[in-house]
């Protein structure tokens, strides 16, 4: 049994790492994408987890899968496409550390996963189905996603869902947000960063928003905010959790960390039982996932920077909470 399995876009991130003698910028290969991101959090905290997507035959796709295999995460659901390359993204971080993508992906080989392809298997055998917005950009991955969680619920699996909003990869913002919506109305536990928030509810309030989002039927609803935190909705119990006063130098990956940490947090439970959650057991998670996802903006890179169960522990023991 898989305490998650994933579906989605696993790529290659070009970060900055430094300059050449004479100032030319240099970039470092990082392994990345979303779900797989997530799924790396929760297997370096010992969850055991599977992904389901598509790299190129090429180099870049093999460095990918062997990245997955020495975190623990199952690729029997990997495919490799022999016709499309690997997905690449160039990682731009300014003096804040916040990020700008520029993608290589027209095609990309994660855009090119097939429904036929799934190892539908892999949701039978899992606790959490999750999945993210960058494979609804464009088909064949869009049908093979939804199709997917369709089918995770059909089978009684939890469904969570993360809508990460990339503009580069999107027609426009209202085609985004469309496609968007599809998946939030198979969510049961929904990650959303406050840009994303806005977008979907049409509130630029956290209150108001979130309501807008649960009525199209997820349980728990999370806003992850920077160093103000996490903002959550759980039924009508809503509040925010602070986050910890660390050294940020990237934010890669932070969110997808934070997530992680939650679903790892979650895999034990049924539905009825997320549902149940009392403010102070909820708060306790999400104190978690805010030191995993703090501590990840303190180092280079998304996978590469994903913390241990002692370092979490450590930053919720000794390091200060940002004021709300």
């Amino acid at each position: 049994m898989y305490d998650i399995t994933a579906i989605g876009e696993l790529l290659i991130d070009f970060t900055p790492a430094g300059q050449t003698e004479r100032g030319d910028l240099l970039f470092a290969r990082i392994p990345g994408g979303a779900p797989a991101n997530v799924l790396a959090a929760a297997a370096r905290l010992g969850g055991k987890t599977a992904f389901l997507g598509k790299v190129g035959r090429d180099a870049f796709g093999a460095f990918l899968r062997a990245t997955l295999d020495g975190l623990g995460i199952c690729t029997e659901g990997l495919c490799a496409d022999p016709r499309v390359n690997t997905t690449l993204a160039f990682v731009q971080l300014d003096e804040h550390g916040d990020r700008s993508f520029s993608f290589y992906r027209k095609p990309g080989a994660d855009v090119m996963l097939t429904y036929e392809e799934v190892r539908r298997d892999l949701v039978d055998s899992c606790r959490i189905l999750h999945f993210g917005s960058v494979s609804l950009t464009d088909e064949p991955s869009r049908s093979a996603t939804l199709q997917t969680a369709e089918y995770a619920r059909e089978q009684g699996k939890i469904i969570s869902y993360d809508p990460n909003y990339r503009p580069p990869l999107w027609e426009d913002a209202e085609t985004a947000r469309e496609q968007m919506l599809r998946g939030l109305r198979l969510a049961d536990v929904v990650k959303v960063s406050g840009e994303e928030l806005q977008l979907l509810s049409g509130a630029a309030g956290l209150e108001e928003g979130s309501a807008r989002l649960a009525e199209y039927g997820p349980s728990l609803i999370l806003v992850s905010l920077g160093e103000k935190g996490a903002f959550y909705r759980l039924g009508q119990l809503t509040g925010r959790q602070p986050t910890f006063q660390v050294n940020t130098i990237d934010t890669n990956g932070a969110g997808d960390s934070f997530f992680g940490a939650v679903l790892h947090r979650l895999s034990g439970k049924s539905l009825a039982d997320i549902r149940a959650m009392g403010r102070e057991e909820l708060e306790d998670i999400l104190s978690f996932a805010n030191a995993a996802g703090s501590i990840t903006t303190t180092r280079k890179g998304s996978i590469p920077a994903l913390p241990t169960l002692e370092e979490i522990e450590e930053c919720r023991r000794t390091v200060p909470l940002f004021p709300l």
